[in-house]
């Protein structure tokens, strides 16, 4: 079912450079992990330097397990988490088995050393699966046989893009790619999203933020902050839950925690999808 690699409407594979960093090994890093190289820590805390990035990894993967969460309670049974990285600890399948017994979750990453560490990880389950794709590749992940093979596209399906974004610049025409996705999905399924952003930041973070892009031009992949009205905009078509496009901090919170100007620097939300939804 995938795109034939001779398709010219799909995006090349990309060429991995290992004597580049890897924003995926670089979050490993943030969050603990050790699957990482020396060029990634070097990155890594050069990143960290200027912005608050293990904070922000930290509230990104505190949203993710809510996000996960409210899914559950919702009765939602099956994800895709695009853009999925490293395997750490509080992955989807490991919040998800903790709620339900039946949950089943395709994880889909373009950075081989995250897809080969997966594949290690959920060798023995047979309710996860993960794919090496791109996620401005649509067709190849939602026609992919492991994916179409795993997941009921009768029934509803929650949909992961946390903190991945902001790595692909707009030639790349998000908003499309997103709307792709919302026509392949069954009705009521969900679409998380959580994204770099400088609506909330302080003046000097705002500044360090800019010196943290020129910083990971040294990477494989760009930076690109954006703001709630962009977010809004590509979920176009959806229904976007309460409390709409905030601080991954303040969506839900279960715990008391910090709330203070690095805690606001990724924002994202929750949309839920339906036919009557988009053709309203």
């Amino acid at each position: 079912m995938g795109t034939s690699s001779e398709d010219p409407h799909r995006p090349a594979t990309p060429i991995v450079d290992i004597e580049k960093p890897s924003v995926a090994r670089a979050y490993d890093w943030y969050l603990g992990g050790s699957t990482n190289t020396a060029i990634d820590r070097d990155f890594a805390e050069r990143a960290a330097r200027l912005i608050p990035a293990q904070t922000m990894a930290l509230d990104n993967r505190n949203f993710l397990r809510r996000v996960v969460t409210y899914l559950i309670d919702h009765g939602i049974r099956q994800f895709i988490d695009i853009g999925s990285g490293i395997p750490t600890v509080g992955n989807v399948h490991e919040v998800a088995a903790s709620l339900a017994d039946d949950v089943r979750v395709v994880y889909i990453d373009n950075d081989p050393v995250a897809v080969a560490q997966s594949h290690l990880l959920i060798d023995d389950d047979p309710r996860t699966t993960v794919i090496n794709a791109d996620i401005r590749d649509p067709a190849t992940i939602l026609g992919h046989t492991d994916v179409r093979d795993l997941l009921d596209f009768d029934q509803p399906i929650g949909v992961l893009m946390i903190a991945v974004w902001h790595f692909i610049t707009d030639e790349h025409h998000p908003a499309d790619t997103i709307a792709t996705y919302r026509d392949a999905l069954p009705n009521g399924s969900y679409l998380a999203l959580s994204h770099l952003s400088e609506r909330h930041a302080t003046a000097e973070l705002r500044a360090r933020i800019r010196d943290c892009i020129t910083t990971y031009t040294t990477s494989a992949s760009p930076l690109v902050p954006r703001d709630p009205d962009t977010l809004t905009q590509w979920l176009t078509g959806f229904e976007l839950l309460d409390p709409s496009i905030v601080p991954v901090n303040r969506w839900h919170p279960d715990l008391p925690g910090p709330d203070g100007p690095d805690n606001r620097l990724i924002i994202g939300g929750l949309a839920k999808y339906s036919a009557s939804t988009r053709s309203s």
